[in-house]
């Protein structure tokens, strides 16, 4: 079992704060992505190390493990991992969504030793019939993803008793959604009759973005000149850098809406929500006495003219 350096996976420092792995992660997913790079086991595989760096490194609790853990993993045993699930905002319909098993595509041996998920069974137990048949019992599991992952679409790897899954999550996954893998629950008296697995998405908060259905929510920050001249800014959104003009004179929380810059809606090919954009002015603090006469001559400009 060799190290895995996800710091270098991610092209970053150690000492990278969230905001850069963040940035490495965005870049590196939308650059490897499998529907951007069909039928490429490269890219596929380089799609898988970025998600498995970022899920832990992303994490504060798995990076500092990650960070005691070193090169000198080998001289640890146990399991550092477990997966906390955190609470979201928004509840949706559940929908249930067919599951293809992808052993040959699990996570490295590295972060299966460290990390792992859990499952639990929930339900009626086992039932018998005459013919002492019975069905499997259903099991429950979560998984929690980023925004940035429900942007981009993620996997995960799920432990079960003797085997391990994963679990691909396709781009516009959502807060409480329920991905149902048929047979893969408690066992039953026969395969057929084997139980079913529920897989439950938890999609954490962002301090930078607010999502609401398929339409995305920021802020952004703008001067005084650029508010009052207007001109062309730059803002980092969830699909990368984009370009916005202002308009001139535009007033302190002005919302700017860009069609088909928001979240993909799942289950359909190339189709986004909305993004919003509410501009925030920032004032200057203080000024030095050169700039507030200037602005006292604007200002008498201003009426004079009106």
């Amino acid at each position: 079992m060799k190290y895995k350096d996800y710091y270098k996976v991610l092209g970053v420092d150690k000492n990278a704060t969230q905001a850069q792995i963040k940035k490495a992660y965005r870049s590196l997913a939308l650059k490897y992505h499998p529907d951007k790079n069909p039928d490429d086991n490269k890219a596929e595989e380089s799609f898988k190390a970025v998600n498995e760096a970022n899920e832990v490194l992303s994490d504060s609790k798995r990076r500092e493990q990650y960070d005691k853990i070193g090169e000198s993993w080998e001289k640890h045993d146990g399991n550092y991992g477990g997966d906390n699930f955190g609470e979201g905002t928004k509840k949706r319909e559940r929908q249930y969504t067919g599951f293809d098993e992808e052993n040959q595509n699990e996570f490295s041996d590295f972060f299966d030793h460290f990390f792992s998920g859990r499952t639990r069974s929930y339900g009626n137990e086992n039932k018998r019939n005459s013919s002492s048949n019975f069905s499997g019992s259903t099991l429950e599991t979560e998984i929690e993803i980023s925004l940035e992952e429900a942007y981009y679409g993620s996997s995960r790897i799920i432990h079960l008793e003797h085997e391990r899954l994963r679990v691909t999550t396709k781009p516009g996954s959502f807060e409480g959604q329920l991905l149902n893998i048929k047979g893969k629950g408690g066992k039953g008296s026969s395969v057929e009759l084997n139980g079913d697995l529920l897989v439950r998405i938890k999609v954490r908060l962002s301090n930078e973005y607010l999502r609401k259905g398929d339409d995305i929510f920021m802020s952004h920050k703008i001067d005084f000149f650029e508010a009052i001249l207007g001109g062309e800014i730059f803002v980092n959104t969830l699909s990368g850098k984009l370009k916005i003009k202002v308009s001139e004179s535009t007033q302190n929380e002005k919302t700017i809406r860009l069609k088909g810059k928001g979240m993909p809606i799942y289950g359909k090919i190339n189709e986004f929500g909305d993004l919003y954009i509410q501009l925030k002015v920032n004032l200057p603090e203080r000024l030095t006495e050169s700039q507030r006469n200037l602005f006292q001559s604007l200002k008498q400009l201003y009426k004079t003219e009106m």
